[in-house]
Parts: C-alpha cells; structure tokens; sequence
C-alpha cells in the first residue's frame, strides 16, 4: 500500500475530500495585560477551554515577576552546559529537594521535557531481561518508551484490575525465566477520559507479585490530593508508588517534568538517562520561576480550590443538560457525542465563530468513528460566569447537531 494511501485510510476517506482545517492564530496580551481564559484568535476575542494552566499560575502575579527577574539576572542561555558537566546550580537542586518532599519522596530530578522525559525513564529502567505490564489507553509517551523496550510487554485492559492481574502472572512467569524483574506503568489521571487510575487497587497486588510502579501523574500532579501532591495523595497509596512522574507543562503552566522515588532510584537515573545526560540544563529562569510556582501551589489551597468549583459547576450544568461526560471523575471534563467528522468541524467552527468558545475537538483514529468528544479543561483562571456561558452555548449546539444542522455542512459565520 502506498504511504499516501495509509494516510488517506486512517483518515476515513479519500485525501482531496477533507475540509481543511482553519487553526488561525492566538494573540497574547504584554506582560502588563492579563492572560486570562478570554484570548484573541484570528482577531475575535474567545473563551479558551483548552489551556494548560489548571491553577491558573500562568498569569500569577509573583510567577511573573519571579520570570522577568530570573531572565533579568541571567538570561535565557545560564546555565550554559549539562548537569553532570557545568549546567548544574543551588536553584536546580533545590527545586529537586522541594518536589521529591512535595510528592512524598527522597529525591527527585528534573527533566527538561515531560514526552522525552517518559520515554527515557522507562528506556533506563528496563533491560531485555525485564517485563514491563501497562495500561492499554497509556498516554503516547508511554507507548514510545514501550516501543524501545527490547524486552517482552503486556498490556491490560484499561483500568480493569481482574485483566491487570491476568497479566501480572505471565510477566510473573517469564520473569522467572528471563531473571529480570517487572514493571508496571500506568496514569494518575488519564488526559483524555478524566478517569484516575486504579492506583490503590494495584499496589494491593503488590501482595501477591512482586513488581515495581511506575505513575505518570502530568494531570494529577498540583490538582488531585489534599495537598495536591498528586492522585497517589488522593488515593492515599504514596508508598506504593515506587517511581512517580509529574510535569510542569499542566498545573505550574511551565516547562519541563521530573521523576521522584528513593534516593537510590533517583541516583540511577541521574547517571543513566541518556536524553538527560547530554542535554543542556534547564534555563535558569525556568528552574527559578518553577520555584515560585510550587511555592504557590503548595501555599495557596485557594487557587486549587477554585480550579475545583469551575469543575464541578460545569460537569454539573452539562450532566443537567443531558450531555455524556464518559467515566471522568477529575476536572478534566470530556464531552462525548455522536456524528462524523464534517459535523465534528462544523459544529467546532460554529462554537468558535459565533459562540466565541474554542475548546479543543478530538475524532478518529484517537476515538471510534462515529463519535465526537470535545476536551473542555477547567482552570482557576475561569469563572462561574464562563461556565454558563459555555452551557448556553452547548445547549443550542447539541439542539443543532440533533436536528442535522451540522451535517448540512451550511454553517453561517456571524460578521
């Protein structure tokens, strides 16, 4: 089959047949405006669900002027080399110390990217000898890691502990083959469902097989907890999380990720991640804003508290509505319909053109054909009044989508 004709199958169809797709351009206010959820695109002023920035720390007054001063004292280039050579500083491991203790850990070490990040944690921890067993709707980093295991992998239902344990006991017996160990990895809070993963449930197996955790928590970390440690916190099971991942990319609006666990874990993989040995440190702006967001997420409840009343205004109000929000119980919130994909853009573009509303669409091949989800993401940043103003708007769109308005594909865009 000719590689165009892969793309065209995956796509449904017949390549020339597609709409194209319009992405316009956000515009972002100076430093002295507000980067609220409201943004200019393509000249018109929308509400924005589709930000990550769940705390809302992006436009914090202290984390703007902490990354105006950082830049100020040392530019963008400081530190100018790799950690283990002369790229490392006070700031970098003290951010570490303060995230390992954060997250209930010994030691943590930061990462310059969150995707990377995952693909060499799991690149380091295994050999070929080693089984790792993981969630079958794992985000694509983890699936990347996977993909440069050379060892054997089994995957697991998604979420389903009886099909989890199935697996764990033919790694279990290969294990006892090969020599190696197992490895098990799965998510805090998956993105795209909202659903926290079965944490607790699977460290009980830990009493029956004998593997080792690895969460990646980019959702959950900042966000789910009483403390926003993190979903393990929420699910009270820090312990048996051996190796817990979180980025900054989500809830400290910022750049980078980091891997906690023991001292000796953490030890390992300072000295054994390729894609972190030669790389050049993160910026020291970015290490000292990072400070004073997770001074702020740790000193100010309030601002987690807020991103927790949007969530549960506006599931509640589309729940009332009759709309399908699939198994979430996070503050992502997933909006599932059903049409194809020339209803899916239209209605998006009527959203976006004439209700002032951009959320981010999601079609096949990440979901069945025949269905819709829309990912709206609450922050602290929005407000009560955002939330009904969205649900008018899904409340008209859902009447047009029904009525075949959408599938019509003669969307008029007010002037």
């Amino acid at each position: 089959m000719d590689i165009f004709d892969k793309i065209s199958k995956n796509m449904g169809g017949p390549l020339g047949q597609h709409q194209k797709w319009s992405h316009g351009y956000f515009s972002y206010p100076k430093l002295e405006g507000e980067i609220g959820p409201h943004m200019m695109f393509n000249g018109k002023e929308h509400l924005v669900w589709s930000l990550n920035n769940y705390l809302g720390l992006a436009n914090h007054p202290e984390v703007r002027a902490a990354d105006a001063q950082a830049a100020a004292d040392y530019g963008m280039a400081y530190p100018m080399g790799a950690r283990m050579m002369s790229g490392n500083s006070i700031h970098h491991e003290e951010l570490e110390a303060e995230l390992g203790t954060f997250v209930g850990k010994e030691d943590a070490y930061l990462l310059n990217y969150g995707y990377q990040g995952m693909v060499s944690i799991i690149d380091t921890l295994v050999d070929r000898n080693d089984v790792i067993v993981y969630d079958a709707e794992s985000h694509a980093c983890i699936i990347d890691g996977l993909r440069m295991h050379m060892g054997k992998r089994y995957v697991y239902q998604h979420n389903d502990i009886e099909s989890c344990e199935k697996q764990l006991e033919r790694a279990t017996k290969l294990s006892e083959q090969t020599g190696g160990g197992i490895l098990l990895i799965t998510e805090g809070v998956f993105g795209m469902s909202g659903a926290q993963g079965k944490l607790k449930e699977i460290v009980e197996l830990k009493k029956k097989y004998n593997f080792r955790l690895l969460v990646d928590d980019a959702h959950g970390f900042g966000t789910m907890g009483k403390t926003g440690a993190g979903t393990h916190e929420e699910q009270d099971c820090i312990d048996g999380v051996d190796v817990y991942f979180g980025t900054f990319a989500k809830s400290m609006a910022g750049i980078g990720a980091f891997v906690a666990a023991d001292k000796q874990i953490v030890d390992y993989l300072r000295y054994n991640m390729r894609s972190q040995i030669f790389a050049k440190a993160l910026p020291m702006p970015m290490v000292i804003g990072l400070k004073k967001r997770l001074e702020l997420l740790r000193s100010k409840p309030e601002l987690r508290e807020k991103l927790w009343e949007v969530s549960t205004a506006l599931q509640k109000g589309l729940k009332e509505r009759g709309f399908n929000l699939g198994v979430t119980n996070t503050m992502v919130t997933p909006v599932i319909l059903e049409g194809d994909l020339y209803e899916a853009t239209a209605l998006t573009r009527d959203l976006r053109e004439n209700y002032g509303i951009f959320c981010s669409i999601v079609i096949y091949p990440v979901i069945p054909k025949g269905l819709i989800l829309l990912r709206l993401i609450p922050t602290a940043a929005h407000s009560l009044e955002d939330v009904q103003r969205t649900l008018n708007a899904y409340s008209e769109m859902a009447e047009k989508l029904k009525a075949g308005y959408y599938k019509e594909n003669k969307l008029v865009v007010a002037e």
